[in-house]
């Protein structure tokens, strides 16, 4: 199967050599290989001169400086409500606490892989506003007192390697205080699993990318054996103006008792897919009428998955659940990533549970036995006109209760959803 380049939005999406061709068709893809395009090469986005002319790493600055103490950055997260934004939600600032008292030296490891089928957020900032990341992770680096930092890119997003690569290097020639840390950049191996913390850091270091056992936890024994600060990129790419504005700013966007804002990869039926900047706690029918134009001509909202492949499958009935972390699992899904994958009337769950099922069972490491073998089984019972639905519960049990990593405990959630809210698809 061809790896995913994190276009969505732009489907079909074809890659000549390294240039992605978006909204593809013949003629396009015959131009990009007759120009010989083959190199992705970014443009218009904000370089260092142009950050620093905004003023940027002026807060990066006043921490070096003293005018910002440690406990007052980390005050501002915790006021903020930021969590991890790659799909765990926990606490940014509870974990920068967290690290910081772990003994020297300490590494960060930062996950830009966006493996999840739907997501394409991560790379839609970094093409536009690289240091804006960049100087959220050196404040995370200097608050909890890292030691080297390692960004973790997604092979296939050859034009943000290139850019990342050349803004780095403009960065060490004119690094922000003299005490910056090393910064290395890792190209990602290519497989799903690595967006998992601990099978990252196998990756980086030059291993099969394959989850560890847990305890002990990656924030006490990392990268090289080493107290680790792991985060997703649009986590650190809102550090930033968090302190800038203040946690209460970020934290006054929510919807419906939430807080905060959300970048959401919105993708399928609607007029104007891609990443919709909304608040917290909004629900689909209001992110698919507010920001995405409604659904597309000629489709009726018949389901959607709220975060991608893993996060389940839900009915048009309940799209009035606010979309955040802890809202959703009591409805047996979550918001992960949040990459909404929006079907119509033209469209059946049943057809896309088959299809992240496929996903699963292509992509588990098969390290332990009821994500290897539980992927294939199910994907196997699910292709058949009837399904067998006891063996099906008991599979899914089974692979929530004994797999190691997140993935084989969520593979499940698209198939059980089916289950439970869509069995008008399953009758004969």
């Amino acid at each position: 199967p061809a790896p995913c380049v994190g276009r969505c939005v732009q489907a079909p999406a074809v890659v000549v050599g390294q240039h992605p061709v978006a909204d593809a068709t013949v003629d396009t893809v015959a131009r990009a290989v007759s120009d010989g395009r083959t190199r992705d090469l970014p443009s218009g986005y904000v370089d260092l001169e142009a950050y620093q002319r905004q003023g940027g790493y002026a807060l990066l600055q006043s921490c070096i400086n003293g005018e910002r103490d440690v406990e007052d950055v980390i005050q501002a997260l915790e006021d903020s409500g930021l969590r991890g934004l790659g799909g765990a939600g926990f606490p940014a600032g509870r974990k920068w606490r967290i690290v910081r008292n772990e003994p020297a030296p300490r590494l960060m490891a930062v996950n830009i892989d966006e493996g999840e089928p739907g997501t394409f957020k991560d790379r839609h900032y970094l093409e536009r506003d690289p240091h804006r990341f960049l100087e959220g992770m050196l404040i995370a680096a200097w608050v909890v007192g890292i030691h080297k930092c390692y960004i973790y890119l997604r092979d296939e997003y050859h034009g943000c390697r290139a850019l990342l690569e050349q803004e780095l290097r403009r960065l060490r020639a004119s690094p922000p205080w003299p005490g910056m840390p090393e910064i290395e950049l890792r190209r990602g191996a290519g497989a799903y699993i690595c967006g998992e913390e601990s099978a990252m850091i196998e990756s980086i270091e030059g291993k099969r990318g394959m989850p560890r056992l847990r305890p002990p936890y990656v924030a006490q024994v990392g990268l090289f054996g080493r107290p680790t600060l792991e985060h997703n990129f649009e986590t650190l790419y809102w550090v930033p103006e968090i302190l800038d504005k203040g946690g209460a700013w970020f934290a006054a966007h929510g919807r419906h008792g939430r807080k905060g804002l959300r970048s959401f990869s919105v993708s399928g039926r609607v007029k104007n897919p891609g990443v919709k900047l909304a608040p917290a706690g909004i629900t689909i029918r209001e992110l698919i009428d507010e920001f995405c134009g409604g659904m597309a001509d000629g489709h009726r909202f018949y389901a959607y998955l709220p975060g991608g492949a893993s996060g389940g499958i839900l009915p048009a009935s309940m799209g009035d659940i606010p979309l955040d972390f802890d809202t959703l699992q009591p409805h047996g899904c979550f918001i992960g990533s949040a990459a909404v994958v929006v079907l119509s009337d033209h469209d059946t769950a049943a057809a896309a549970a088959r299809n992240t099922m496929r996903f699963f069972r292509q992509e588990s490491c098969g390290q332990c036995t009821p994500c290897r073998n539980g992927t294939a089984k199910v994907s196997e019972l699910i292709e058949r006109d009837a399904w067998d639905l006891d063996l099906l519960a008991d599979l899914s049990q089974v692979m929530r209760d004994a797999s190691i990593c997140g993935l084989g405990q969520a593979a499940p959630n698209p198939v059980d959803c089916v289950i439970r809210y869509f069995p008008q698809e399953l009758k004969p």
